[in-house]
């Protein structure tokens, strides 16, 4: 009994400093998210202000090739694809909703990928799906940190066209719908093609004022792609982390309920155990002082009393 009560305390104690983990762990996801959500709001202005910018440019005849997109003898359909996932655990089904969502895009699309992973625990899902993968990046572990990855990354992917390795560079990622939910995503970053520039020639002027573009209308292009570029992978590097966290506060909330069954539980069965031993010992210490008194001498003489009275 006393072995039970031990082992309960024991476990008790264990689920409350796992509780204490899964507290902390809930604080600094639920901080991690406002975070990353503020980083994508503050950018959203700069990047609709490049895309503007881009417009301007493209206002007269664009030029046939763009900064940065010399004509290459890239066979068709070589297709480059950067996925967004997790170093660590605990986020649910964070990486494998991004990686199936990956594989099952590529394999609608022509040629053979080759592919970059973010984060370790994708970087295993792609290697299961038989995935050839490029290169890996570690996820950056704060908004600072994700200005030097966007910086590998662009210089990678570059490397990789100017040896006509890839044609076209896609982002594959978890985006935030709500609060506690995301939804994985595609988008088709590279090349800079019609198709891109006519989509920017959609996005009209907020004012009734055309500018103009002063000084060389190559450097300028060459100055906003660059900037283009960099305010997209930010972005979808910042989207993917909020929704990481998202997932991993979701994870926690589920473990925190989960540990305050069990610790109910656990208080429960160790109160009834300690209540039952206390019992026992109760009727122990009767049954011995019954015991005792039907042995001592006052009651053996009222025995015989009672059996030789008139």
């Amino acid at each position: 009994m006393s072995d039970t009560l031990v082992s309960l305390r024991r476990q008790i104690g264990g689920a409350g400093d796992l509780q204490s983990v899964v507290h902390t762990m809930k604080a600094l996801a639920a901080a991690s998210i406002g975070q990353y959500e503020q980083s994508v709001r503050a950018l959203a202005d700069y990047a609709h202000t490049v895309e503007l910018g881009l417009r301007v440019c493209f206002r007269k005849d664009p030029p046939m090739v763009m900064p940065g997109e010399q004509q290459r003898h890239t066979p068709r359909g070589a297709i480059g694809a950067l996925v967004f996932g997790s170093d660590q655990g605990l986020v649910g089904q964070f990486n494998e909703v991004v990686a199936d969502y990956a594989v099952k895009t590529l394999a609608a699309l022509p040629g053979h990928p080759k592919l970059w992973a973010v984060g370790e625990r994708v970087q295993a899902r792609l290697v299961d799906a038989g995935l050839p993968l490029g290169g890996f990046f570690p996820v950056p572990n704060s908004v600072k940190a994700i200005t030097p990855l966007v910086g590998q990354i662009l210089l990678e992917s570059e490397t990789s066209r100017s040896r006509g390795e890839i044609t076209e560079l896609h982002l594959f990622y978890n985006r935030p719908t709500s609060k506690a939910v995301y939804a994985p995503v595609n988008q088709r970053l590279l090349p800079l093609d019609e198709r891109w520039r006519n989509r920017l020639a959609t996005l009209s002027w907020p004012t009734g004022n055309l500018p103009e573009v002063i000084g060389s209308t190559t450097t300028t292009l060459r100055a906003l792609i660059h900037e283009y570029l960099f305010v997209s992978l930010f972005r979808a590097c910042a989207e993917s982390l909020a929704s990481e966290n998202a997932s991993r506060l979701t994870a926690m909330q589920r473990a925190e309920k989960n540990i305050d069954e069990l610790l109910e539980d656990l208080n429960r069965r160790f109160h009834q155990l300690r209540q039952r031993s206390i019992d026992e010992e109760l009727f122990d210490v009767v049954s011995g002082f019954e015991a005792l008194t039907k042995a001592s001498p006052v009651h053996e003489l009222r025995t015989r009393g009672r059996s030789i009275g008139p």
